[in-house]
């Protein structure tokens, strides 16, 4: 196995004892790959705050491995903010994924943060250098952002304001994610910045998704994914295929990690991984 390169996987919160149970024998599968931390999803407007710290430390009761719950700050204030910090130290956690978040449709924006980086900002002046920072990266732009070099200039201000590290929307065109990341070298950002990966299993799942996030399907994907229909089989397949090709030529040029949205399911990875030769069988 390569252990130079770092990976992480991401989980959503169960909501539902049958969920739980499907994620305890996720993260046991991936535990086994070694990875550098597992992360927790955070509800919009903080709708899973519990159950995101419950499940970090489940996780990393049952594994061992470090376990970050994403932080979600719009809507929240300095107090709630401190408070959940103050829980983290106490239980270990050391690692966040430091988000703006959404808000539930139809609840007010109040709160004491706008954006990332003044989450960021907080987290530092509470907490020094307690905690290890990720924070979002869009390589094909953020959905809400009037323009690339405006979105650009919003990522400097997470890294500035004391990001650790960053992970990246998933995307499907290598080239966007390089030319990001010569754009953030000259921008003086030296942070890591993760791409993050998402395993193809179901299209129109994946289609709505991408339309709000502003995730590009190229052309020709849409074209061969709907050409499949409702095949679920030759569109895993043809994913696996798609996924492993991005992966090795962003292991070619050189990335250090790579963060795997696993929709809870574990066997989409760890077929993508194994075609890596990163499961060590």
């Amino acid at each position: 196995m390569d252990r130079s390169l770092n990976l992480s996987f991401e989980f959503f919160p169960p909501r539902s004892e049958k969920i739980a149970a499907q994620l305890r024998e996720t993260y046991r599968a991936l535990a086994d790959l070694g990875p550098a931390y597992f992360s927790v999803t955070y509800g919009a407007g903080g709708t899973t705050r519990d159950k995101t710290f419950e499940t970090v430390l489940e996780i990393q009761r049952e594994t061992g491995i470090e376990a970050a719950p994403h932080l979600s700050c719009i809507g929240s204030t300095e107090g709630e903010i401190r408070q959940i910090l103050e829980s983290f130290r106490q239980h270990g956690i050391r690692r966040i994924v430091a988000l703006r978040g959404d808000l539930p449709s139809g609840m007010r924006a109040d709160g004491d943060f706008h954006y990332a980086n003044e989450l960021v900002a907080f987290i530092r002046e509470q907490s020094g250098r307690t905690f290890h920072i990720e924070v979002a990266a869009y390589p094909e732009t953020h959905p809400q952002a009037p323009s690339y070099p405006v979105d650009l200039r919003n990522f400097k201000r997470k890294v500035e304001a004391g990001a650790s590290g960053a992970i990246t929307q998933y995307f499907y065109n290598a080239d966007a994610y390089f030319y990001f990341l010569e754009d953030c070298r000259r921008e003086g950002i030296t942070i890591p910045v993760v791409p993050g990966i998402m395993p193809i299993t179901n299209y129109s799942q994946l289609a709505r998704f991408s339309d709000m996030c502003g995730a590009e399907i190229p052309r020709w994907m849409r074209k061969r994914l709907e050409s499949y229909g409702d095949d679920l089989e030759s569109i895993r397949a043809f994913g696996v295929e798609v996924i492993t090709g991005l992966c090795q030529t962003l292991i070619r040029g050189g990335v250090t990690g790579l963060h795997f949205y696993t929709m809870n399911r574990a066997e989409p990875t760890l077929t993508i991984c194994r075609n890596l030769g990163l499961t060590g069988g």
